[in-house]
């Protein structure tokens, strides 16, 4: 019989429980599983609920995303958890470092700088970065993005930044010259045939399109997604065709696979 931790149940929880439980399950007494665990162990759990949190704000699903803004702050509490056994930080210690930064970013809410619109306080923002980080430039800024975003992501965040400063085209004109120019250099180097200028050359291509997506003001990553989503439910419909028609899509002529994408393609617009 394994010992059991003295814990009190109750019919509401706070966040003092939430360290508690946390502290606990990582104790001698607490989960073998638990104990276990280190920041990189539990990287990808991380990383998991974060993108589950995403997906419940794109369903508008109110419930689903309280839950899961609950299993994103667990992992909060537990890598927290972590660094205090190390003796290197609290969850406390975080709590006041973002607390901090906020105040300290938003000069036109607690201090007497003025800001009148939300295009002045990222410029405010982007300066006071720059100062407590330790950036001199503003290169220093775009470099200061994590390698670890998604790729589409990261090159509109790095845009957007260039943009504060000045550097970005007046209107969408250059950027669609941009991505034609890209898509152009491209098909060069395809018919070169240079793997390391062809994968280069696609790298620019993607990166101006997720600048004409900027300029458009649609999010690249969740056009990709519906795009993605499209495909699935488009390939779908043509293996559900193909079965009825008695096609083996494996061994069908993309000639035949092509009339029956268009076919599930203009069904789907027709609905």
């Amino acid at each position: 019989m394994g010992k059991t931790v003295s814990f009190t149940i109750k019919e509401r929880y706070t966040m003092d429980d939430l360290i508690e439980i946390m502290r606990l399950l990582r104790s001698p007494e607490g989960c073998p599983w638990d104990r276990e665990q280190d920041h990189k162990s539990i990287r990808s759990n991380f990383l998991e609920e974060t993108h589950e949190a995403l997906e419940a704000i794109e369903l508008e699903d109110a419930g689903l995303l309280q839950e899961e803004l609950g299993d994103v702050l667990m992992q909060v509490v537990f890598h927290a958890r972590i660094e205090e056994e190390q003796n290197s930080f609290t969850f406390d210690d975080v709590v006041d470092g973002v607390c901090r930064k906020l105040v300290v970013r938003h000069p036109h809410v607690f201090g007497n700088i003025k800001a009148d619109d939300s295009s002045q306080v990222l410029k405010n923002w982007d300066a006071i970065k720059r100062e407590t980080k330790g950036g001199k430039t503003q290169a220093d800024l775009l470099k200061s993005l994590p390698r670890s975003l998604p790729a589409l992501m990261r090159a509109a965040k790095v845009q957007t930044r260039a943009k504060r400063v000045g550097f970005d085209w007046p209107d969408i004109t250059g950027a669609m010259a941009a991505l034609e120019s890209e898509l152009a250099e491209l098909k060069e180097a395809v018919a070169a045939g240079e793997p390391a200028a062809v994968e280069e050359e696609l790298g620019d291509l993607l990166f101006s399109a997720v600048n004409v997506s900027r300029f458009l003001h649609t999010d690249a990553e969740q056009a990709l997604t519906g795009a993605t989503d499209k495909f699935i439910r488009r390939f779908t419909e043509v293996e559900r065709m193909a079965s009825e028609a008695g096609v083996d899509m494996s061994s069908a002529s993309l000639e035949e696979l092509d009339k029956l994408w268009d076919l599930a393609k203009a069904a789907e617009r027709g609905r």
